[in-house]
């Protein structure tokens, strides 16, 4: 569980409010936030309570390495624990970082098909960039739609 808020609005006081806002939180849940100062934003996501180490989840990972997709629109995905972790940005703006259940290959597309839909970009003209492995079948379904695939 994450959301994004914008670095002029974050006040970190008030992170588990902001979270709650967004996802159901527990009374025990802790909540941790980073700085994702190239989007002037801030990740807030709930800890595992386990761990002594604070582990940052993966749409961190994904929201640090955006830039490293080489076109305007940058689209970069990940499948993870039955998810779909999927981070758009046009230039330097990001719009939309989110995650989608998604146990198989199929689902992971309708979102990601229905994630490009409504931020109005187009499959044809866009290169998807994965972070995560890819079979050669569902490598070639992409193919079918997008311009490019990149494997970061």
């Amino acid at each position: 569980m994450f959301t994004l808020v914008p670095s002029q609005f974050f006040d970190p006081a008030a992170a588990r409010e902001a979270l709650a806002e967004v996802a159901e939180l527990k009374e025990g849940d802790r909540v941790a936030h980073l700085a994702i100062p190239q989007y002037d934003a801030v990740l807030v996501y709930k800890t595992d309570g386990d761990s002594v180490v604070d582990t940052p989840p993966e749409i961190f990972r994904l929201l640090s390495r955006l830039p490293d997709c080489p076109e305007y629109n940058k689209v970069l995905c990940c499948r993870s624990g039955g998810r779909l972790l999927l981070a758009v940005a046009q230039g330097k703006s990001l719009l939309l970082a989110n995650s989608f259940p998604a146990p198989d290959f199929t689902t992971a597309e309708y979102y990601l098909f229905l994630s490009l839909n409504t931020l109005q970009l187009n499959p044809e003209i866009t290169t998807v960039c994965w972070l995560s492995d890819l079979q050669p079948e569902e490598e070639m379904s992409l193919y079918r739609y997008f311009k490019s695939v990149t494997r970061l």
